[in-house]
């Protein structure tokens, strides 16, 4: 994409987005920048989606204002990063992201850019603090639709890349060479994938074909790093696609390998259990319910921990301890490409290891199973797996039915079978 240095100035009547569908907080930090002299624009994903008509989830800052700038001049913030320096406004639980026009490259005649930036030899940016103006900052941003600023000095949109077009037509696009900018962050291959599930947009041929190529780069991503992209893929609502597209690019290897090895094994199975949890979770984020990583996280790993299990037990291991140490030993070999917090590997130990469980239907066995704190997301986790085929009797039916009894309507369907058999002895006797 060649440099354009004249911008498009799209003036407020001729665009769709307004302070009325801006955060308060957002509006008050860029008019605090703008009031003490400084530039201030809204940009990013904030911008993007107020075109397309979504709620942004976030709202970032761009100003020729230095990180220590906007230090002094909100005193409810906090410069973080050495890769990118940036300031956090608080507001309460709420932050705005502020960060400062960075340059795309030096200029060693402009003594006044403060020069701080690193790459390793792969050509990943390690740091990246060269600091620029608004016409420098524009090719530093990944895709065209995440290049364009909203002006609070006129309430102008300003557009270097085309991004107007591409938002019309539903594309996207690289900002500069797709194979220089993949090496920079690798994760910028994530981020496609992820922007053209929840967008519904068309990755540009040129933008797409390097991901065949690079995927590989992704292996030397921090896992704590690809944890927070993990979950940006699969908690957008947009999970079943995002896998789609993972598979399309050959990518989901560099984040669950046991998950893609089963589905190129052709496991169908797993494959449709793995495509009704998904769209369980999508189901439940576009209704504004909660979901929890742990249930993702148990689905991905699901096939690694399942197969690992039986094959403990052909070996002689109990049931239950070999699912204790099948669990142990996948999560031990996932955590070394996606940190997995342990409040969440918990609860996905627990969702794996009660599912032998729910073929007890009587007796104290049940009844714990079914006070266990973790028993709706194991009872989710084994109907997804009855849908799917994997469980051959009536679980799922009964188990839902149970949950619609009252307390003293359970207790007798929970009734250990000897009893049960005693009673209808004892009514026998008595007619």
């Amino acid at each position: 994409m060649a440099k354009i240095t004249q911008p498009k100035i799209i003036p407020r009547p001729e665009h769709a987005v307004s302070r009325d569908n801006i955060d308060d907080t957002a509006l008050k930090v860029l008019y605090r920048l703008h009031k003490a002299g400084y530039r201030a624009m809204l940009v990013g994903g904030g911008v993007r989606d107020l075109l397309l008509g979504h709620a942004p989830k976030d709202f970032d800052i761009a100003t020729d204002a230095l990180p220590e700038d906007v230090k002094k001049l909100f005193s409810n913030s906090r410069l973080i990063g050495r890769r990118f320096r940036l300031a956090h406004v608080f507001f309460g639980r709420d932050i705005i992201e502020v960060a400062t026009f960075r340059a795309s490259q030096v200029d060693e005649n402009k003594n006044d850019i403060e020069v701080d930036r690193a790459h390793d030899d792969s050509g990943r940016i390690l740091r990246d603090n060269v600091y620029g103006q608004l016409e420098d900052d524009v090719w530093r941003r990944d895709f065209t639709v995440n290049a364009l600023y909203y002006d609070i000095a006129d309430f102008s949109i300003v557009d270097y890349t085309s991004a107007m077009d591409d938002i019309k037509n539903k594309v996207l696009q690289l900002i500069g060479d797709p194979q220089t900018r993949y090496r920079e962050d690798p994760v910028r291959m994530l981020r496609a994938i992820r922007f053209a599930a929840k967008l519904g947009f068309t990755i540009h041929h040129d933008s797409e074909q390097p991901i065949f190529e690079l995927g590989h780069l992704l292996a030397d991503i921090p896992p704590a790093r690809l944890y927070d992209e993990v979950l940006k893929l699969f908690h957008s609502g947009q999970g079943v696609v995002s896998l789609q597209l993972l598979r399309k690019y050959d990518l989901l290897q560099y984040l669950f390998k046991s998950a893609d090895d089963a589905l190129k094994q052709g496991n169908e199975q797993f494959e449709t259990f793995i495509h009704l949890a998904l769209e369980s979770t999508d189901k439940r984020i576009n209704q504004g319910k909660p979901v929890t990583p742990a249930f993702l996280f148990a689905a991905m790993l699901w096939a690694a921990v399942d197969k690992l299990s039986e094959d403990l037990k052909q070996s002689g291991e109990p049931g239950t301890i070999a699912m204790q140490n099948a669990s142990s030993m996948v999560l031990s070999q996932q955590v070394r490409t996606i940190t997995i917090p342990k409040r969440f590997s918990m609860v996905a130990r627990d969702i794996w290891q009660m599912q032998h469980r729910f073929k007890f239907r009587h007796g104290r066995r049940a009844k714990s199973l079914l006070m266990h704190k973790k028993f709706r997301a194991a009872y989710d986790f084994m109907c997804i797996r009855s849908k799917a085929g994997e469980v051959n009797d009536d679980s799922c039916e009964w188990w839902t039915r149970i949950q619609t009894l009252g307390p003293q309507e359970q207790d007798i369907l929970l009734k250990p079978a000897k009893a049960k058999a005693r009673k209808k002895k004892t009514a026998s006797k008595d007619k």
